[in-house]
């Protein structure tokens, strides 16, 4: 039987993922790097994704971050879901700016997971802090052999 790297692993849980996610494609959210327990997306700022204040919304904000949160928490090809999630805004997004969501595993023990993702904007400058608690649920994203 041939074992899989950790990376590998992540890639192809985020390719079975990504092919089922018809929200983050419909308001334009990237997938820009998956490593194990980790993921980075990003968003560009359109008119489209403005609030009556003319800023980012932040519902799309914290898609973004959810994004990132869920393409982490699935890269150890285990199916994991969201089971409590917060965020802090910290400032606005604007029109025609790239948002940069990084997630990172902060702890990891049996079914339960802890994800950090900050979003980011032009200049590293930090729209918000999202965390998000995931719970392992049966199956796999790809049939993997394990010895």
């Amino acid at each position: 039987m041939t074992q899989i790297s950790p990376q590998e692993r992540a890639e192809r849980a985020a390719a079975h993922m990504w092919e089922g996610d018809n929200a983050a494609r419909l308001i334009g959210v990237k997938l820009d790097k998956v490593g194990p327990g980790t993921a980075s997306a990003s968003l560009k700022v359109k008119d489209k994704h403005l609030n009556g204040h003319k800023i980012c919304h932040g519902g799309i904000i914290f898609t973004l971050a959810d994004f990132a949160f869920a393409f982490a928490c699935n890269s150890h090809n285990q199916v994991a879901v969201a089971q409590n999630n917060s965020i802090h805004y910290l400032k606005p997004g604007a029109l025609g700016e790239t948002l940069t969501a990084n997630a990172t595993e902060t702890a990891r023990s049996g079914r339960n997971g802890v994800y950090d993702v900050t979003v980011s904007g032009k200049g590293g400058r930090k729209i918000a802090e999202f965390r998000g608690i995931s719970r392992v649920i049966s199956g796999q994203h790809f049939e993997e052999n394990k010895d």
